[in-house]
């Protein structure tokens, strides 16, 4: 059980104070996360216009030529308007708040993917001014779908290198969020000196999952280098049972062997044979303008300090 604690700075010293409780803080795409928002009542009634819970993670956006790092909203709820809270009362409001099927995983068993965090933000409206608490991290594990990609990359002797989430949007896949993560791994040993790296995208809805591959081809004096793309689209029961260890063996394979410009990415288990489209700068779309705004209904505002989860705020405890 994790809580926070924060005193209502709009009131004032004797003001009320609010934790946020998760009953659990692992989940996965697609649940439901299920607390409650505690407030405690100060020495005067108060009136809180609207509690509002929200999912944050770090977003990296292309900008002027390079990254610039920001805290992405992905999904808002209003748990309660017009909340009343007389002196000194304990008021308990329950939530559960709907994990949308593209959030960023964060953990894989026990190991935290360095560089994606997940968590849920407590935001007080009061005479018309946010007042936004502290963040709750949220461990957001695999679908077994997506776990069974994952086991794979390790049967073939793929080593993790990286994970971070990017702002914008894959050619063909159906995004409802603007943002796909990332999750970077060293390339099998029998694919060492013809493939630098190896990067994984996973895109869900409640049928199907998409896996999006980008092998990064070593060049030499003789052959060309470049990115390669791959998909696969499955419903999830059948990604569940599919040989993902020969289905992307296979696809290293090709890709370590093909030229890769110009070719279409290799199709999904169905045979299919689509054009993923040129990478550029960020496997989907660069942003325009300044890192903060809203893009595919998910508003980028800037880090505080350069770090989404620091361990601080003012009266925050595990």
């Amino acid at each position: 059980m994790s809580v926070f604690k924060r005193m209502l700075s709009a009131f004032g010293v004797g003001g009320p104070s609010v934790d946020t409780v998760l009953d659990s803080t692992a989940v996965c795409p697609g649940e439901v996360l299920r607390g409650r928002v505690s407030i405690q009542g100060g020495a005067n009634d108060v009136v809180i216009d609207a509690v509002v819970l929200s999912l944050v993670t770090r977003v990296e956006v292309e900008h002027g030529g390079g990254e610039h790092g920001g805290v992405g909203e992905f999904h808002r709820l209003v748990v309660q308007r017009a909340v009343r809270v007389t002196a000194n009362q304990r008021l308990d409001i329950p939530f559960q708040l709907a994990i949308p099927w593209e959030t960023p995983v964060t953990m894989v068993g026990d190991v935290h993917l360095p560089g994606v965090t997940v968590g849920v933000r407590t935001e007080l409206e009061i005479k018309g001014a946010p007042d936004k608490g502290d963040l709750d991290p949220v461990a957001v594990r695999p679908l077994p779908s997506q776990n069974q990609v994952l086991e794979a990359f390790g049967e073939l002797g793929a080593t993790f290198r990286t994970a971070d989430v990017e702002a914008g949007r894959i050619v063909g896949v159906p995004q409802e969020i603007g943002f796909y993560q990332e999750i970077e791994f060293f390339p099998p040993p029998q694919f060492a000196g013809r493939l630098n790296q190896v990067e994984l995208t996973f895109v869900a809805n409640p049928r199907d999952l998409w896996v999006v591959l980008e092998a990064d081809k070593r060049g030499g004096l003789f052959r060309p280098g470049g990115d390669t793309f791959g998909r696969f689209q499955l419903p999830h029961a059948e990604a569940e049972e599919a040989d993902w260890t020969s289905l992307i063996g296979e696809w290293l394979t090709r890709a370590a062997e093909r030229v890769p410009h110009g070719n279409p990415a290799f199709g999904g288990h169905h045979g299919n044979r689509q054009h993923h489209g040129n990478r550029g700068p960020g496997m989907g779309a660069i942003v325009g303008g300044a890192a903060a705004g809203l893009v595919g209904g998910m508003i980028i505002g800037d880090m505080m300090d350069g770090e989404l989860f620091d361990g601080g705020g003012e009266d925050s405890e595990e």
